[in-house]
Parts: structure tokens; C-alpha cells; sequence
């Protein structure tokens, strides 16, 4: 993609935000299901990812040298259905067949059934280790693409995540930036009475990883992250994006039962005058 510097382009990737914002909510809102709140935190990460950082082709989804995006909180998926719609791979009224019957965007992404998936998640714990695996394939190959991994903060209580973040420093994976939406709230309540996770910085720089801490619902932040994290050698980076679940309707804002709730019609209407 571009780079992309002045106050036009932040406002640009703004704008872009906000479309996919509504793009999410009009889909689970047809739906009648699907996860609201934890699309929306991480809607700012992945826009800048999508319209920004990430080299990526829509008219060749398997172009050899692109960059990869693992979606690890698979749950999110009309987040990225609608980054992807937005960003030229399928027609965007394919967006209003989310969960039907027959349609390729199933609750959870499946590679096999949509161009720009990169691998079938939703089964929490694992996506870190796939983007592992990926990441040093791409050195093997001597390709200089890079793998970005989007985690949910509930979801780094997996033993899993914790084996595959020794194995990302122990190979100097410097190719691989992790991202974690870090909206403080699970299915089951809060974060930090369900399984405590802080201190997370301290954590993953004890596993030998650099970090970085951000608003993640600053542009400008989530930018200045994703350059910096270009710029480290011999070690994997993890970006710790601070969020609001539900982000940009104030009525689903940290709300836990909007984790797992799509919204209503009369919701809708009501979160699109919020949005403009």
C-alpha cells in the first residue's frame, strides 16, 4: 500500500473506519447473530492494516509476496468480512448473507470459502502459532512479506498462546507483529475477574518480545506502531492496543452482553445516527 503520512490520509483511514463500523453492523444486524462487540474495538487495527501497512493485492488473494493477516479471535469475523469487502475482494452485497444458509461467510472465517482468508479460525489459542509457522515459511523462502496476528486479550489466557510467544523469540521471528485488542472484557465478564492477564507489557517482554503499547483507537498511534515494529530485528513485536468493546456506539460501549448479541433493527437505526 501507499505510505501514508499527511492529516488527509489519517482522515482518510478515519473515514474508512467508520465504514466498516457500519458495514459490521448492518451484517449483524440481517443476521440476527454474531459477535458486535469485539468487531468493533478492533475496527481501527485492521483498517490501518488493510488501507495502510499491509501489502496486499485483492486481485490476486494469492499473490507469493503479499503480507498475512491471522485473524486468531476468529469470532471477529465481520470485522474482516467487511475490511475485505471494502477492500475489493468480493462485492460488498455479499456482506448481507453473514451466517445464512449457503453462504461463504460463516461465523468463523474458512479460507476455502472466501478469497483473502488466509487460514479457518475461531478456535481461540491457536492463531499465534499458525502465524508462527507461516512466518518463518516466508524466511525459508526467502521472502520479505510479514505476518500480522490480531488476538483478543481473553483469548492470551490459553496456554497455547504462551508456547507459541517462546517459540516466536526463540526464532527471532522479527517477521511476525502481534496485535492485541485489549478491550478488557470476555464472554464471561471481565477480563480481569475472570483470568487475570496484567501485567501484559512486562509479560511478553519477559518472553522475549518487544512491545508496544497504544491507544488503539489512535490512528495516528496505530500507525506510528506498525512502522516502528518494521523497523525491529531479531525479535517478534507485540502491540498492545488499548480498546473500547463495542467502539463507536456509546450504547454498546463495554458492554459485556454485546460481546456474543448482534444488534436490533431499532439498535441499528439508532447506532447509524450515532456513526453519520
Amino acid at each position: 500500500m501507499t505510505p501514508i503520512s499527511t492529516s488527509r490520509d489519517i482522515a482518510f483511514l478515519k473515514e474508512q473506519a467508520r465504514a466498516v463500523r457500519i458495514e459490521i453492523l448492518k451484517m449483524l444486524t440481517e443476521a440476527g447473530s454474531g459477535h458486535t462487540g469485539g468487531s468493533l474495538s478492533a475496527a481501527d487495527i485492521v483498517t490501518a492494516l488493510y488501507f495502510y501497512k499491509m501489502r496486499h493485492n485483492p486481485k490476486d488473494p494469492k499473490w507469493r509476496e503479499r503480507d498475512r493477516f491471522i485473524l486468531s479471535k476468529g469470532h471477529a469475523a465481520p470485522l474482516l468480512y467487511a475490511v475485505l469487502a471494502l477492500s475489493g475482494y468480493f462485492d460488498r452485497s455479499l456482506l448481507n448473507t453473514l451466517r445464512k444458509l449457503g453462504s461463504p461467510l460463516q461465523g468463523h472465517p474458512c479460507s476455502k470459502m472466501l478469497p483473502g482468508i488466509e487460514v479457518s479460525t475461531g478456535s481461540l489459542g491457536q492463531g499465534l502459532s499458525i502465524a508462527n509457522g507461516i512466518a518463518m515459511g516466508l524466511k525459508m523462502d526467502g521472502l520479505s512479506s510479514r505476518v500480522y496476528c490480531l488476538l483478543g486479550d481473553g483469548e492470551t489466557q490459553e496456554g497455547q498462546v504462551w508456547e507459541a510467544a517462546m517459540t516466536a523469540a526463540h526464532y527471532r521471528s522479527d517477521n511476525l507483529c502481534a496485535i492485541i485488542d485489549n478491550n478488557g472484557l470476555q464472554i464471561d465478564g471481565h477480563c480481569c475477574d475472570v483470568m487475570a492477564l496484567e501485567p501484559i507489557v512486562d509479560k511478553w517482554n519477559a518472553f522475549g518480545w518487544h512491545v508496544i503499547d497504544i491507544d488503539g483507537h489512535n490512528m495516528e498511534a496505530i500507525l506510528d506502531a506498525l512502522g516502528e515494529a518494521e523497523t525491529v530485528k531479531g525479535k517478534p513485536t507485540m502491540i498492545v492496543a488499548r480498546t473500547i468493546k463495542g467502539k463507536g456506539v456509546s450504547f454498546f460501549e463495554g458492554k459485556v452482553q454485546y460481546h456474543g448479541m448482534a444488534p436490533t433493527r431499532e439498535e441499528l437505526e439508532k447506532a447509524l445516527k450515532e456513526l453519520g
